[in-house]
C-alpha cells in the first residue's frame, strides 16, 4: 500500500532539489554580470537601481531578484520593493579571497552538469569521460572553488602539521605538485617559501598553460615551473611531493602511489590531500556526501574510468581505503596529519 502522505514529501523535496538546481544557474549569472558585487553594501535596491548599476536589462533583473529572494540568496523588503544582499551572503558571493566563497563551486558544477550526455553515454559503454573532455568552465571553476580554502589552511595549517616539512620549506627544498590543474596550490606555496623551487605537472596542457600564466602574474615564475606529465612519468627527485584533491581522479592511483615513492628522496615526504569522507557509504549520507556523491559521478569516478586501470577510487574513498594504497606503494608510515570539515590531509613518509 503506498503512502501517500510520504509520495507528497517526496515530491516537495524533488521540487526543493529542483529549484536548488537552477538556483546554480543564478549564481553563475550574478557573479558573471556583476549583480551580487553590485548589491554588495549597497543596501536594498530596486530592480531598476541594480539594473542601472549594472547596465543590464531591468526586466531580466527583476526576475533573477525574485528567484534569488526566493532561495533565501537575498531578502525582500515589499513595502519598497527592494532587494538586499546580507552581509554575510556577500562574504560568500563577492569575496574570492574568503574561505566561505563559493562561486567557483557553482561555475565548476553548472559546466560539469554540461557533460551529462558524455556521461550517460558513459553508464552504457563504462568507457568514462576524460578531464579534457568537459568544458572549459570546470577547470577554471575548480581552480577558483579549491584556491580559497588552500588560501586559508595549506600554508598556515596543513604544511605545519607534517614533520619537518615547514623546516624544509623555508630552508629551501625540492617540491612537485601533481595534478597542480590551474597551479592554486603551487602558487601558494611559492609565495609562502621563496628558497624553494616547485614544480606542477599536470596531464591537461590547457591547465599547464593557465598555470604558466598565473604564475608569471604572481610574480613567482622565478622559483616555479609548470610541465606536462602524468602522475606516472614525471621526472625528478623531491623533499615534498603534494597531491590536492586529485588522487581519487587517477586511473591508476596505485602506480601513482609507487612513482610517487620513487620520486621522494629518502627523508621526503608526501603530502596528500582529498576530500573528507567515512569509510562506508553510511558514514556520508549528508550533505557533503550528497555533493561529492554527485560531482564524482558526473566527474571524479568518470575521469578514472576514461584512464589506464580504471580504479575509479570515487570522490568519498576515504582514509582506510587511502591507507591501503598507500601502503601497497611501499610507505611504511601514513596518518591523518589534520582535517577540516572539507578535507582529509595525509602524510606518507617511506
Amino acid at each position: 500500500m503506498i503512502d501517500e502522505t510520504k509520495v507528497e514529501a517526496f515530491v516537495h523535496k524533488a521540487v526543493g532539489d529542483l529549484g536548488a538546481a537552477l538556483t546554480a544557474s543564478m549564481v553563475v549569472i550574478g557573479d558573471k554580470l556583476g549583480l551580487y558585487r553590485a548589491m554588495a553594501g549597497a543596501g536594498p535596491l530596486t530592480s531598476a537601481e541594480l539594473a542601472a548599476r549594472t547596465e543590464t536589462a531591468e526586466r531580466c533583473v527583476r526576475e533573477w531578484l525574485a528567484a534569488q529572494a526566493a532561495a533565501g540568496y537575498l531578502t525582500y523588503d515589499a513595502k519598497r520593493g527592494a532587494y538586499e544582499l546580507p552581509a554575510e551572503h556577500a562574504v560568500a558571493l563577492t569575496d574570492e579571497d574568503s574561505p566561505a566563497c563559493v562561486l567557483g563551486g557553482f561555475q565548476g558544477m553548472t559546466a560539469a552538469m554540461r557533460a551529462e550526455p558524455k556521461v550517460t553515454a558513459a553508464f552504457r559503454n563504462g568507457r568514462g569521460v576524460g578531464w579534457h573532455e568537459h568544458d572549459a568552465e570546470l577547470f577554471a571553476g575548480t581552480e577558483r572553488f579549491f584556491r580559497p580554502g588552500y588560501n586559508a589552511h595549506l600554508v598556515n595549517e596543513w604544511i605545519p602539521a607534517l614533520d619537518g616539512v615547514t623546516d624544509k620549506l623555508t630552508r629551501g627544498a625540492e617540491v612537485a605538485d601533481v595534478g597542480c590543474g590551474h597551479g592554486a596550490s603551487t602558487i601558494i606555496m611559492a609565495k609562502a617559501f621563496p628558497r624553494s623551487r616547485f614544480v606542477g605537472f599536470d596531464y591537461h596542457a590547457a591547465s599547464v598553460d593557465a598555470a604558466r600564466t598565473k604564475a608569471a602574474a604572481a610574480g613567482v615564475a622565478d622559483r616555479v615551473r609548470f610541465e606536462v606529465a602524468s602522475a606516472k612519468n614525471y621526472p625528478g627527485t623531491y623533499d615534498l611531493v603534494a597531491y590536492f584533491d586529485c588522487l581519487h581522479d587517477m586511473g591508476d592511483p596505485l602506480g601513482a602511489a609507487q612513482h610517487v615513492r620513487q620520486a621522494l628522496k629518502p627523508d621526503g615526504t608526501w603530502l596528500l590531500v582529498e576530500p573528507a569522507a567515512g569509510d562506508h557509504v553510511e558514514d556520508n549520507l549528508n550533505p557533503l556526501g550528497r555533493l561529492f556523491y554527485s560531482v564524482s559521478t558526473l566527474v571524479c569516478t568518470q575521469a578514472s574510468l576514461a584512464q589506464e586501470v580504471g580504479t575509479a577510487l570515487g570522490a568519498q574513498a576515504g582514509e582506510a581505503r587511502l591507507r591501503d594504497i598507500v601502503t601497497q606503494a611501499g610507505f611504511e608510515r601514513f596518518r591523518c596529519a589534520t582535517r577540516t570539515p572539507f578535507n582529509l590531509v595525509l602524510e606518507a613518509r617511506p
